[in-house]
């Protein structure tokens, strides 16, 4: 593999000079073919692969996760690779549509118009600390920007800091290796640094996965530039889960045992885990307490990534517990490895309290309220903000359709009789909400939908077939799959 030197941008001036490399490799890449664009990310994915030993032990070290974990996670960010390529080869990223001319169209003659999608630029992504690769260096934001055409600048996330610039490393001598011009990809570092990339008047969208306060101001910050700029920021989500009363009475044990794997999987630091769980007035506190306590006692238990996550996770964790009406129903520990916390409320107590709904406690801690009627289900979910994920646990007889009308007004993704941690990489996925779940609502940083995050649409009209991109000739050099007078042609013939 080519041993190409990584440069790290560690304060505006460097910033300047990366932002600049990547807006002229950029541009150096604007006319490339679908298939060139696509082994690259063959080609990123295979290096991953190639190094996959190294990069875990050196997340383990960084990150205190287990190995199976990582493994696990540094085969999704390949696999995506490798996926978004087979999108991209395809051209239904591009969405190109052609509307020929036609005098009799409907509404008055109609002009030749051709419509397609477009790269933004030079992109700027933020690594998240809980996912050292699936949402990090090389993770969705990454992936989806290089597919989309987009040159990125990295900012290393400091919980794994030696993880990320070995990645980093990886990825510019694959991407070297495969011909990409220098400074398609480069990383940056430091708080003076991720600021200057935010403002850079060469970035044009930032990609984040946060914190709520820390993904806000950068937000702010994108919004108060000169050309404000798209911010695709994951902040917060408290992910809640209902059990109506026949799934209840069915199957309470099989739920509680779920639930307990599912808030503990990862001690608590999955963007989706599960941190409200509403069940019946007729579960008791006995039966809640022991049903759970045994099932967490099962639960493998870690330190938190960052020592700045284990604090911030106690101060959330013990706000909680003193709001009124809450009490512990499994206290836990506080030690520097927590074990898991399981508080109680009643649904009345939640009027005074709807913040016991809203707060997110990020790590092993979670809320069970117990609702008096299914018909006040409705209204609790919404006094809930906005959330990337939201289930049903309902069995026949349950009367659920009000409720996943209003969960689906509030989440991105409604799961019914499951777990939301688990965000599988496809075609239909949406990894996405309302805010404060994410601040793009219309958009998801996960599956091949992702891509369209990076890309803006131009329409051509009348112009000469020689002059249209290739995504847009007659001939269709490219072979992908357009809509042409309003019909679906599939991908095919020379690419």
């Amino acid at each position: 593999m080519n041993t190409t030197t990584l440069t790290i941008a560690t304060t505006s001036e460097e910033v300047d000079h990366a932002a600049r490399k990547a807006h002229t490799a950029f541009l150096a890449i604007a006319d490339e073919s679908p298939s060139t664009r696509a082994a690259r990310l063959n080609a990123i994915a295979d290096a991953l692969r190639a190094n996959v030993d190294e990069l875990v032990a050196l997340a383990g070290t960084d990150t205190n996760l287990a190995e199976a974990r990582l493994q696990g996670e540094l085969k999704r960010s390949a696999f995506q690779l490798d996926l978004f390529a087979d999108e991209v080869r395809s051209g239904v990223a591009l969405d190109a549509t052609v509307d020929h001319a036609d005098p009799d169209w409907g509404m008055s003659p109609r002009p030749d118009i051709r419509r397609v999608n477009v790269p933004l630029g030079v992109v700027g992504v933020f690594g998240a600390s809980n996912f050292p690769f699936a949402f990090s260096v090389m993770g969705g934001d990454s992936a989806s920007a290089l597919a989309a055409g987009c040159a990125v600048l990295h900012k290393v996330h400091p919980g794994h800091q030696k993880l990320a610039l070995r990645t980093g490393e990886i990825v510019v001598a694959a991407l070297a290796d495969a011909g990409a011009p220098t400074g398609l990809f480069a990383l940056v570092d430091g708080r003076s640094a991720a600021e200057a990339l935010v403002d850079h008047p060469l970035v044009k969208a930032i990609g984040f996965t946060g914190s709520t306060v820390g993904g806000r101001a950068l937000f702010d910050r994108a919004n108060a530039r000169p050309v404000p700029i798209p911010f695709y920021g994951e902040l917060g989500s408290i992910n809640p889960v209902f059990v109506l009363p026949t799934a209840w009475d069915a199957r309470a044990e099989e739920i509680l045992a779920g639930y307990a794997g599912s808030f503990t999987m990862g001690m608590g630091q999955f963007c989706t885990k599960p941190g409200v769980l509403f069940v019946p007035a007729s579960a008791s506190e006995e039966q809640l307490r022991g049903t759970l306590g045994t099932a967490l006692e099962k639960a493998p238990l870690a330190k938190l990534l960052t020592p700045g996550l284990r604090e911030s996770f106690g101060k959330a964790r013990d706000e909680v517990a003193s709001f009124d009406g809450v009490h512990a129903l499994v206290p836990g520990t506080d030690d520097e490895v927590p074990s898991p916390t399981v508080l109680l409320i009643d649904a009345e107590s939640v009027a005074s309290n709807p913040e016991v709904l809203q707060r997110e406690m990020f790590g092993p801690a979670t809320v069970v309220v117990r609702y008096d009627d299914v018909t006040d289900l409705p209204e609790l979910a919404a006094q809930m903000e906005g959330q990337l994920t939201a289930t049903i646990h309902a069995d026949e007889g349950d009367s659920s359709g009000e409720l996943l009308s209003t969960l689906t007004g509030i989440a991105g993704r409604v799961l019914w009789n499951g777990w939301p941690t688990g965000v599988t990489v496809s075609y239909a996925q949406q990894h996405g909400g309302p805010y404060p779940a994410t601040t793009a609502p219309g958009t998801t940083s996960v599956g091949t939908a992702a891509i369209g995050r990076f890309m803006r649409p131009v329409a051509y009209q009348d112009v000469p077939d020689a002059a249209l991109p290739p995504a847009l000739q007659e001939a269709n050099p490219w072979g992908i799959a357009r809509r042409v007078d309003g019909r679906m042609e599939p991908a095919g013939g020379n690419r």
